[in-house]
């Protein structure tokens, strides 16, 4: 699809038809894996993700540029930074004027107490980044914030067991999207890569990562939105290929939930089955774990009448958009507020039904879940969605297969 497509029109479509959609693999696994896999030197990754941001991954991991265009894949920013020092072969990497604006002091900090060479190119505290040689400082211990990007320590864990000492990491202060890093270490573990735990303290001896074949599972985070597609529409039946538990991904509790929300899932041979159920007029979540689910489930909340007190949302303000300001303005467009009741929980006050319009405009500001949170109202009204292109960062797929499931995509 161009990035030239100003937007889409979703024609109201009440009634989704029973159908089966192959939701992109991970790219959140993808990621890790590529990262490990070029550490090792050798293995296989297998059912890799068609997201933009992992095929960006894999292009500049193979690239011998001097300078490295993450675009807006702050995963990929985080994890080729730290990659990138500890190879130490003069890069500059930077991306897009977005990403320019998300901070990346904690990891630079970190990275350069255990020797690394980095310099800001622009301003302090943000790419682009010019890194140079890489020169072991024979600290074996640092801390880190844990309220912070999950992706900073996943970043530094990722490199640590290549250091001649290996590295204890203290995690200070609250932890926030623990499933992460526990997602980080367990593919290290599946390429060898041992680690000792004890409360916020992880360590990781010096040693060296195995070949390994690795298979990406399918992403929760995609999945999240047909469960919204099947809590607001009247009718639904939609079986999600090749998902199943455990799951290294904390985005799978969408199925608690989402339980509540009015989703019955049933897991089978083939995959999930989404189906619908009554569901329940007030929830409280904590997305402080599982920030990628806040949109879908805030708008499906908006939407069905469903009062919710929500914490943990302090990290959305600096993901691709300030997605708690892009929610707000939105979700106004239907009659819903969200409403900051003090610095760490807010209200959604639902859309009063009288006050839900026939049809919307939705912005989506460069950010593909705003995109995907929103499209779900399309079972209660005609949507148009700025930017169609930009779902192409987690799910390229994603208009083709609402028009599996019975929607009018028009571009």
């Amino acid at each position: 699809m161009s990035g030239k497509i100003d937007h889409i029109e979703l024609l109201k479509t009440t009634l989704i038809r029973p159908c089966t959609i192959a939701v992109p693999a991970s790219k959140s696994e993808s990621n890790r894996a590529l990262i490990i896999r070029s550490l090792a030197g050798k293995g296989v990754v297998k059912n890799l993700s068609t997201a933009r941001d992992t095929r960006t991954m894999e292009q500049l991991l193979q690239s011998d540029e001097k300078i490295l265009d993450v675009i807006d894949a702050g995963t990929t920013m985080r994890f080729l930074t730290a990659y990138l020092a500890l190879k130490g072969d003069n890069r500059i990497i930077t991306g897009t004027p977005r990403m320019r604006e998300r901070p990346i002091g904690i990891l630079v900090e970190a990275l350069r107490q255990l020797g690394a060479d980095i310099n800001y190119m622009e301003k302090e505290g943000y790419p682009p980044l010019q890194i140079n040689a890489f020169r072991e400082s024979g600290v074996d211990q640092i801390r880190m914030r844990g309220d912070v990007s999950s992706q900073y320590i996943s970043a530094i864990l990722m490199i640590s067991p290549m250091l001649s000492k290996g590295l204890k990491l203290e995690l200070t202060g609250r932890i926030g999207s623990r499933p992460y890093i526990d997602m980080t270490l367990g593919i290290m573990e599946h390429f060898g890569v041992k680690a000792d735990i004890v409360d916020n303290t992880i360590f990781i001896p010096s040693q060296a990562y195995k070949e390994s074949i690795f298979s990406v599972d399918p992403d929760w985070s995609g999945a999240s939105y047909w469960y919204a597609f099947t809590a607001l529409a009247e009718e639904a039946e939609v079986l999600l290929k090749n998902f199943s538990l455990p799951s290294y991904q904390g985005d799978s509790r969408i199925q608690d939930i989402m339980a509540d929300l009015g989703v019955r899932s049933e897991f089978t041979e083939e995959g999930l089955v989404l189906t619908k159920k009554d569901n329940i007029g007030h929830i409280e979540v904590d997305f402080t774990d599982i920030p990628d689910l806040a949109q879908t489930v805030i708008v499906t909340c908006a939407l069905k009448g469903i009062n919710a007190r929500l914490s943990g949302l302090e990290s959305l303000r600096i993901k691709e958009t300030d997605r708690i300001a892009a929610l707000q303005s939105e979700l106004s467009k239907l009659g819903a507020r969200l409403i900051e009741h003090d610095p760490h929980h807010w209200v959604l006050h639902p859309a009063p039904t009288e006050a839900i319009p026939k049809k919307v405009y939705i912005n989506t500001y460069e950010d593909h879940r705003m995109a995907m949170a929103f499209a779900p109202l399309a079972c209660r009204m005609h949507v148009s969605i700025e930017d169609p292109a930009v779902v192409n960062k987690s799910y390229p797929t994603f208009w083709e297969d609402m028009e599996k499931a019975g929607f009018s995509c028009i571009l």
